[in-house]
């Protein structure tokens, strides 16, 4: 179950990352390059933390297969996919629900207490966005009023109240990362935000 996350993960924040590459009309080898590190940057990141090296990537190459899979579907298919902006908010958002778990699977494997962990599948789920947005001169979403870094935190505190329960670890997996997703779903449908510490700025 958590290898089948975690392929899930990479196949959205592949997606993600070519949507965003060819809204700023990159080459084909750029795009590809903009999938990558959405798909591997938060993981690359954990393992590196953690001292699992070599990273995942490189161990396994089903991860790159499958980047670079997700990437010519999405090229070819892009007129199916991008002509709604909720395309790339939608795959964004499954990819930090999934990364999340699988980042605080890691950090549990590794020894590590309860606040680390959650600290580690929010840095897993968030940190390939935001090498993506810097590549493409854009502001990282998670440095933006949007909800984005918050559900992963929220989700995986639901991850250690729900494995208190007498439920399966894989009810456990799919209920956290569900959870992240549904508060940002919740979240942009009613444009709940963080305060905005400018805002009696802008209005002087």
């Amino acid at each position: 179950m958590l290898y089948t996350i975690d392929l899930l993960g990479v196949i959205a924040f592949s997606i993600s990352g070519v949507l965003v590459a060819l809204s700023k009309r990159m080459d084909p080898f750029g795009i590809l390059i903009i999938a990558f590190v959405t798909a591997t940057g938060g993981g690359m990141m954990r393992d590196v933390l953690i001292g699992a090296t070599p990273v995942f990537w490189m161990i396994n190459p089903m991860y790159v297969y499958l980047i670079l899979g997700s990437t010519i579907f999405a090229i070819i298919f892009r007129h199916k996919i991008d002509y709604l902006r909720t395309s790339l908010f939608l795959f964004d958002t499954v990819g930090i629900g999934l990364y999340t778990v699988i980042g605080i699977e890691k950090g549990i494997s590794a020894g590590l207490s309860m606040p680390i962990c959650i600290i580690l599948g929010t840095m897993t789920a968030c940190f390939g966005g935001v090498i993506r947005d810097i590549l493409c001169n854009e502001i990282p979403v998670i440095f933006r009023e949007e909800i984005y870094a918050t559900p992963c935190i929220l989700g995986g505190i639901s991850f250690f109240l729900l494995e208190l329960l007498p439920i399966e670890d894989n009810m456990v997996l799919l209920s956290s990362g569900l959870i992240v997703i549904a508060i940002r779903l919740v979240a942009v449908r009613f444009k709940i935000s963080l305060p905005n510490l400018y805002a009696h700025e802008d209005n002087v």
